[in-house]
């Protein structure tokens, strides 16, 4: 792929500082016109296309303007993931909708898998195009090797969820979620407020940036409610045979089990069910994402909204500003959630 010109390579080729490029570029004041022509005609030689008005730069370039045309194939938006996207998943509607606010300004947004074996030997997936990728969106994809390996490709990179940051590591690329931590601690306040203290968490925090996220705010709740946390009740592995294991291997069970998502929740109701173990009677439930499923669970399933609408907003935004200036620090986004509660922890009503 072509290296796109920034603002630093204008500002390096001139001998001046980026700040004084940044001001021509954008149409700032305090520069001197003379200034201002030789960087935009700096600009105009090295091929840099993120202009704030382009009307100066045609005039400097002796460029005439084009008459309007109406919006055409620009480029694409290439969505890398490692798992069938199914509608259950809480990204579907955030892709369809961010699909046609990106369609109309002349963008496509194409899945390409990436398998396993991409993953170990840091390939490529066999369906990407270089030649017509403006930007790439990663789903699903935790591997943090290959995730830098991806940012460095040259592209705009954009994280829905991101691998854990634990020792810190971070990635060059902006970064979109839903806010995970504030309907946890509310969670927390309301279950403690009706009595429910000894409360659990079932997730491997080690999976995403999400789950390590949620799995922090439910300690941080714990500690400003003064409730210990058991630690026999943190259940660390989100698969169904480790989770079943670590369930038996109970000698009782907490008032209240936090799930990581709405998977994690169902899987963890179907267990307690086979060991029979009834949710609400026993065990009050709660989940994340407020997936389809957890509407028809039974009892229906308490869990956190997320709203596709603003998520897919933001993820333009966040996409479209780096496309028009590639110089702009790497940003995290966190769009709003709201707690719904269900039959899963009936917070309203005496439990028979």
């Amino acid at each position: 792929m072509k290296k796109r010109v920034t603002i630093q390579d204008i500002a390096d080729a001139l001998g001046i500082s980026r700040n004084t490029v940044s001001k021509a570029i954008n149409n700032s004041s305090g520069l001197a016109d003379s200034t201002r022509e030789r960087i935009l005609q700096k600009a105009v030689e090295l091929g840099y296309k993120q202009f704030s008005y382009l009307e100066t730069l045609n005039k400097i370039a002796g460029v005439e303007p084009e008459p309007e045309m109406p919006v055409g194939f620009v480029g694409e938006i290439a969505l890398f993931t490692t798992v069938f996207l199914s509608q259950s998943h809480f990204s579907a509607m955030v892709l369809d909708r961010l699909q046609r606010d990106m369609g109309e300004l002349g963008y496509t947004i194409n899945t390409h898998r990436v398998t396993r074996s991409n993953l170990k030997e840091k390939t490529l997936p066999v369906t990407f195009r270089p030649d017509q990728t403006s930007a790439i969106i990663c789903l699903e994809m935790f591997d943090f090797d290959y995730d830098e390996m991806v940012c460095d490709l040259g592209y705009p990179v954009l994280f829905l969820d991101a691998p854990a940051k634990i020792g810190g590591r971070k990635l060059a690329a902006g970064e979109l979620y839903m806010a995970n931590t504030t309907e946890i601690v509310r969670l927390v306040h309301d279950l403690v407020s009706c009595g429910k203290k000894r409360i659990g968490f079932i997730g491997d925090y080690t999976h995403c940036q999400s789950f390590y996220e949620r799995y922090l705010a439910f300690r941080s709740a714990m500690l400003i409610e003064g409730c210990e946390v058991e630690e026999r009740f943190v259940l660390a592995k989100n698969d169904s045979y480790s989770v079943r294991e670590l369930l038996r291997h109970l000698d009782e069970l907490p008032d209240v089990f936090i799930c990581a998502n709405d998977f994690v929740a169902i899987d963890a109701m179907r267990i307690l069910s086979s060991m029979g173990k009834q949710v609400p009677r026993d065990i009050w439930i709660s989940g994340f994402d407020d997936s389809p499923e957890s509407h028809h669970t039974s009892p229906p399933l308490t869990t956190v909204r997320i709203h596709s609408q603003i998520q897919a907003f933001a993820a333009a935004h966040l996409i479209l500003s780096r496309l028009r200036e590639p110089t702009l620090d790497y940003r995290t986004m966190y769009t709003e959630t709201n707690l719904v509660y269900r039959e899963s922890t009936p917070m309203d009503q005496e439990v028979q």
